[in-house]
């Protein structure tokens, strides 16, 4: 029987499925290789050091949750589906939250820079549209929102048993009426 020709795929595959069920203190080339089934010498030969792989896994989750959460929008009401998909994928993929949530962020000096490197550019127009405020508005509405739901899905990924969803749902849902609240009478003062 030929033996199997081990590709960086195989190996970033294996370090991806390790890293979804166990977190990426269990992406380890002694792992990688008991998952593909081969010696750990194929694995050094794609990982000259770890944390090359350890950013592709990063990488490749952070890609996993922007499909996910495209995939359980409502676009009948985008903005609430949007953190309630984030709420759901930390109950369903909590290493997958976690490795998102604590990557490390080079060259973030404000909020501001945060918000320009996790989102996209449209988002705010898009809101703005679908509430009637300004651009600027919903920039901050977002924002708000975005910071409460990663701070709140990151107490939901480290609670057990667990916080029911409904009740992280509901907090949210009662902390969007109350950032909206501020935006409207902001904007009426103007």
């Amino acid at each position: 029987m030929p033996k199997q020709r081990i590709t960086k795929k195989m190996v970033v595959d294996a370090a991806f499925e390790l890293a979804k069920s166990g977190g990426m203190e269990q992406v380890t080339v002694k792992t990688i290789a008991e998952k593909i089934g081969c010696s750990v010498q194929p694995i050094y030969s794609y990982c000259k050091n770890m944390d090359g792989l350890k950013q592709d896994v990063t990488n490749r989750v952070k890609n996993f949750i922007k499909e996910y959460v495209a995939s359980q929008i409502d676009m009948n009401d985008p903005f609430r589906s949007t953190g309630r998909a984030y709420i759901q994928l930390t109950k369903e993929e909590p290493h997958l939250f976690k490795i998102f949530i604590l990557h490390r962020r080079d060259g973030i000096s404000s909020l501001d820079d945060l918000y320009r490197t996790e989102t996209d550019e449209k988002i705010p127009s898009f809101i703005a549209d679908n509430l009637n405020i300004s651009t600027e508005k919903a920039k901050q509405l977002h924002l708000d929102m975005l910071i409460y739901t990663i701070g709140i899905g990151t107490i939901f990924s480290v609670t057990t048993p667990g916080i029911p969803t409904d009740e992280i749902f509901a907090q949210q849902e009662r902390v969007y009426q109350i950032f909206m609240k501020n935006i409207m009478e902001v904007n009426h003062e103007q």
